[in-house]
């Protein structure tokens, strides 16, 4: 198992705290989880025993070789594949199945073609009035940028704009931990670092904890209050990284270019 450390859960530059995250404050809790797979070639052990946590508010980045088990585990963390061994807790609880706890963001995108901006982001909510949930809507259709685009539907905007309304939608039910699986890859440099700005501004708003799968490694230190670092497959981890670098990061600066050596070393580049 690797050291588990607390990192700073507000924006303060001079926040610095570390040892064990406090098991009161543990958010997620990942026991010794085994997974494996039966192939025509035989058995394929994809996760070799992962145990970590995850603090109450806190972003933890996972990077590791391509095929090490990443999305693997990402699938047994919100729920959608059983361990073979071992279990997550979620607030103390063994979880079984996905839940209404977390929203999972992925890299195919998951907006559905026929309804519009706002019908997107008020289909997972199911409390209030209709006047209430379009309120909702309309405030985090305004906090992502896309006001003046609730009628338009996904085949009208781009790949940006289209990952801004999961994002919205995402954030409007309010989850209290964000899965996210490669969120930004399909798109190009500048619209994933724009995506990453609004991201933080949105993690900023409503504290949730965020669980980010990742092959781009500037990506995991500029969202991160730690990264882990898995080893080829079967899946163990190799490294537990705190980034203590505070918000707004300049992913140019000195201490960040350093940890980026750090992290690559650590993937054997």
């Amino acid at each position: 198992m690797s050291n588990e450390v607390a990192f700073p859960l507000t924006w303060a530059p001079d926040a610095r705290v570390s040892g064990p995250v406090p098991r009161a404050s543990r958010k997620i809790q990942v026991d010794r989880i085994y997974k494996s797979f039966q192939t025509e070639a035989g058995l394929l052990e994809v996760v070799g025993g992962i145990s970590f946590s995850v603090a109450l508010g806190q972003t933890v980045a996972i990077v590791g070789p391509s095929g090490c088990g990443k999305s693997t585990l990402m699938g047994m963390l919100a729920g959608f594949e059983p361990a073979d061994r071992g279990g997550v807790l979620i607030d103390g609880v063994r979880r079984k199945r996905v839940d209404r706890k977390g929203i999972v963001i992925s890299q195919q995108g998951s907006v559905f073609p026929w309804m519009n901006v706002e019908e997107n982001i008020t289909f997972g909510l199911t409390s209030g009035s209709r006047s209430e949930r379009l309120a909702i809507a309309a405030h985090f259709i305004e906090l992502v940028g896309l006001k003046g685009f609730e009628r338009r539907y996904p085949h009208e905007l781009s790949g940006g704009m289209l990952k801004r309304v999961e994002l919205a939608r995402a954030f409007a039910v309010k989850p209290e931990i964000l899965y996210m699986d490669e969120p930004f890859s399909a798109l190009d440099a500048l619209m994933s670092l724009r995506m990453r700005n609004e991201l933080l501004q949105l993690l900023r708003k409503h504290e949730q904890t965020l669980v980010l799968i990742t092959h781009d490694v500037e990506e995991a230190i500029h969202l991160a209050d730690r990264i882990l670092v898995l080893t080829p497959r079967p899946a163990t981890i190799k490294a537990d990284i705190g980034v203590h670098l505070p918000h707004p990061r300049k992913l140019t600066s000195p201490e960040a270019q350093s940890l980026k050596e750090q992290v690559l070393g650590e993937l054997g580049l």
